[in-house]
């Protein structure tokens, strides 16, 4: 079908999650489509941020670890994750960043399966997973294997040698997801243990960490949960790991009387025992305010419409022979869309200029974030309709945009 401006400001109209766009504040003549790597500002944000420094810190000094209850944050933030990912009350907590947490919660998780020697990977899925998994199997010196094999695959790759299942659940390039509970009691089925990768999870569609039977989790702040750049990630283990649970990052305020001071380390109860140094405050202070976009929101709702977005999308552009990475079952996928073009790194660069803002993938992916509590179907279109004038007229074919920048 091919819709006209009237058709898609029709959906606007009708669009039950329309009102939830006013939560953020948007620039002017700006399509973003990049939520998928860093999400767009909540207005909640600026106001939290500006009475935490001027207030809180400013005012309170250091006495507000006690006053504004700073010292439990990680808990208090990781219980509003939770609810976003079907984990329960004390299994989450935000700490670190997901690279430092995939390093906890596969320590811990290989210290429960001490008789396995391989740690089971997709091929292709982002690659700080895989070298986490094997700087660690350095590290700790006891022939630990790193196996990659194809996402198809990854099922009839588990046996009794494996120790763990480490699995992005949407992979950033494609946007392919995985069947977590199907692969958990795969994983399980075997003895083996599951860590799931949530970074294009999270606040993108409903997640079930509960239901799925997961064992670990870890998930970054900065993407669909739109917590600010470089903002503190989140790590969940699963209740019934947390009695014997010993992550390698033993720092202080893992404790269990961190203010003891004492000489010898004795892990705190619970998720609590997954923290390591103090928490950054200013960023997890964003973060959490930046969660209350979230409140009132039902994901179900989020996905549909995503989906909903993605049929647009490329329909719009179907006709510019261009592959499409992602696959068309919305049950496959998460909320981007992957297209493949050979010269993508220009081709995005002109669509920026165009104030269309997606990002690249290597080698030659058009990576697009839909992230519906802020984009309008009139935006999906538009940007459409962009990309289709920039390849009809190889308008991204100039110096300027096949100039590469630092961070792409």
């Amino acid at each position: 079908m091919a819709y006209t401006l009237a058709d898609v400001q029709q959906l606007d109209r009708h669009d039950p999650l329309a009102d939830y766009r006013q939560r953020f504040s948007l620039p002017d003549g700006v399509i973003y489509l990049d939520g998928n790597s860093l999400g767009a500002l909540p207005r909640s944000v600026r106001a939290r941020m500006d009475e935490v420094v001027a207030t809180q810190w400013g005012e309170g000094l250091i006495r507000s670890w006690n006053t504004h209850d700073w010292i439990d944050l990680p808990g208090r933030v990781g219980d509003r994750i939770g609810r976003l990912i079907g984990a329960g009350p004390g299994t989450v907590t935000v700490a670190d960043s997901t690279s430092v947490n995939l390093f906890k919660a596969l320590g811990a998780a290989l210290r429960l399966r001490q008789d396995r020697r391989v740690i089971l990977l997709e091929a292709g899925d982002f690659p700080t997973d895989a070298y986490i998994a094997s700087g660690l199997a350095e590290l700790m010196g006891k022939g630990h294997e790193v196996r990659l094999v194809a996402a198809d695959e990854l099922a009839a790759a588990l046996g009794p040698e494996v120790a763990v299942l480490l699995a992005t659940e949407v992979n950033y390039r494609t946007g392919a997801r995985l069947e977590m509970a199907g692969l958990t009691a795969a994983a399980h089925a075997v003895g083996a243990l599951t860590i799931w990768d949530l970074c294009h999870s999270a606040g993108a569609f409903p997640v079930d960490l509960g239901a799925a039977d997961a064992d670990f989790a870890v998930g970054c702040g900065y993407k669909y949960l739109n917590g600010g750049p470089g903002a503190p990630a989140f790590i969940y283990a699963a209740a019934r790991h947390h009695a014997g649970m010993r992550q390698p990052l033993t720092g202080w305020l893992g404790h269990a009387a961190p203010f003891s001071f004492a000489a010898d380390y004795s892990p705190a109860e619970g998720i609590a025992r997954m923290r390591a140094g103090t928490p950054p405050i200013l960023s997890m202070q964003a973060l959490d305010a930046a969660l209350d976009a979230f409140e009132g929101v039902d994901l179900r709702a989020v996905k549909a419409k995503a989906d909903r977005l993605f049929d647009l999308f490329t329909g719009e552009v179907a006709g510019l022979g261009l592959g499409l990475a992602t696959p068309t079952d919305p049950g496959r996928r998460g909320t981007q869309v992957s297209l493949r073009h050979p010269e993508a790194y220009a081709v995005m660069q002109a669509l920026i200029g165009r104030g269309v803002v997606g990002d690249f993938r290597e080698p030659d992916i058009l990576r697009f974030g839909l992230t519906p509590l802020y984009l309008r179907f009139e935006d999906v279109w538009n940007a459409a309709r962009v990309l289709c004038e920039i390849i009809a007229t190889s308008a991204w074919d100039r110096p300027e945009f096949r100039r590469r920048a630092k961070v792409v």
